[in-house]
């Protein structure tokens, strides 16, 4: 009985995490599909140029993730035990970290937008559209690594609700800075893809000054120098620790996104509009996962950090089904709905007929990809980092990638074999988490001694 309480307890807590954290994805995903939606207004080839563009800028913005996701975990199970010093510790070294590499990845973004664009094969009446828009949005990434550093700081001291509240500021900013800029409305003049490219510059800048003013307020008022005196090596080290291999998994499949993407380049426009569409609105089938997998892992992390570890691991599989349940729901729901949604979206028949396909197919894809979702943001949480990481790493490459290859090309099924490659790729990962969440080998590789 005391048992029972105990985690009913937990789940509250867990749902006071995932509703913010779940408005809060569900508005940043809506940062970038209303750049797509609006941008379908304006033409196709802009959306197949943006979607290329943006499949870079968020390879790059998963080097953010290196410092980001070890701040979440080791925040998580300091704060958990008590540690409340060592957490300003790990929140310092990950702004400074993040700043300093967050202007690195900007210049390269923004000096490098037409080499970049060129390597990925993209053609002359797509490159116009895709160079401006990368100069813009690459030079200011610098924002969305310190934002990202602080949400997560934020969250893991269940303070959610910031992250999302400021969301809501900037999807308010993008979408009237969209209107006004892609279009040429209030006297401004039209300026198409570019014009996106500074509505969401701007709306992260925002997002980035009031984070900061938020962290100060309602988190931690001042960094005292003498907790940085000696340096904090050891933060630093369990950072790198942390999240080089947690990054290292993100940053394999993003780069495994972008080789697929070149494959689906040689495919044709017609494929290339098609997938853009097709990411932008399937990835509102996994956001419940998302939110309950980022919820879920900061209390786990809380959980070990108290030595509670059958809770943590009852509390995982409790995560685990509900995305599942919820996911596999929603990806029936855009199936039947397939028609109607490419047809909001473009009057390209072929993109149509090809669009309503995949969604039938993406169906048993998102059954592990909530699995994958779910797993590797536990296990990072509870501290075993490298797991996720070599499986991701296996996997992806000889599955999604490979079979992609295979599928689409050499056997000629186009854009419905890749899909079917990564229907293999998410369900063989999620049946290997599932035994390795079940087998408890995670539970004594925690930060907290």
């Amino acid at each position: 009985m005391e048992q029972a309480i105990q985690q009913t307890g937990i789940r509250k807590g867990l749902t006071k995490l995932v509703i913010p954290i779940f408005i809060e994805t569900l508005l940043i995903m809506m940062l970038g599909a209303v750049d797509t939606v609006m941008l379908s207004q304006y033409s196709d080839e802009s959306v197949a140029a943006v979607g290329v563009v943006n499949q870079i800028v968020m390879f790059a913005f998963l080097i953010f993730e290196v410092i980001n996701i070890g701040t979440s975990v080791l925040c998580s199970q300091y704060l958990g035990a008590g540690m409340r010093n060592k957490m300003v510790q790990v929140v310092g070294v990950s702004l400074l970290l993040n700043l300093v590499v967050g202007l690195v990845v900007s210049a390269i973004l923004h000096y490098g937008a037409t080499t970049l664009l060129g390597w990925m094969g993209l053609r002359p009446e797509l490159l116009k559209y895709g160079i401006g828009y990368m100069e813009i949005v690459g030079a200011f990434a610098f924002f969305q690594a310190i934002s990202l550093t602080i949400s997560a700081s934020l969250r893991s001291a269940n303070k959610a609700i910031y992250p999302m509240l400021v969301t809501v500021l900037v999807n308010v900013m993008n979408i009237i800075g969209n209107y006004s800029l892609i279009f040429g409305k209030f006297g401004l003049p039209a300026m198409g893809a570019e014009g996106a490219a500074i509505s969401t510059s701007i709306a992260r800048g925002v997002s980035m000054i009031v984070l900061f003013v938020i962290l100060f307020r309602k988190h931690i008022p001042s960094f005292p120098m003498a907790l940085f005196r000696p340096f904090p090596w050891i933060e630093l080290k369990n950072l790198l620790k942390v999240g080089v291999p947690s990054a290292g998994e993100n940053m394999s499949y993003s780069f495994s996104q972008v080789v697929i993407t070149y494959l689906i380049n040689i495919l044709g426009n017609d494929s290339l509009a098609t997938r853009t569409y097709t990411v932008n609105t399937t990835m509102f089938v996994y956001l419940f996962a998302i939110a309950m997998a980022q919820g879920g892992a900061i209390s786990i992390g809380h959980l070990v950090g108290q030595k509670r570890i059958r809770a943590a691991y009852l509390l995982g599989k409790y995560v685990m089904r509900l995305s599942i349940l919820v996911s596999l729901g929603l990806s029936c729901i855009w199936a039947i709905f397939g028609h109607t949604i490419f047809s909001m979206l473009t009057d390209n028949e072929n993109i149509i007929r090809l669009g309503v396909t995949i969604l039938i197919v993406d169906v048993i894809v998102e059954i592990g990809r909530a699995v994958n979702i779910y797993a590797t943001n536990a296990l990072r949480s509870a501290g075993d980092v490298n797991f996720p990481f070599y499986v991701g790493l296996i996997v992806q490459w000889t599955v999604s990638v490979g079979l992609s290859y295979l599928f689409s090309i050499h056997l000629g099924w186009g854009l419905v074999g890749m899909w079917c490659a990564f229907l293999l790729d998410e369900n063989i990962r999620a049946f290997i988490f599932v035994k390795r969440w079940n087998s408890l080998k995670w539970a004594k590789k925690g930060f907290v001694k």
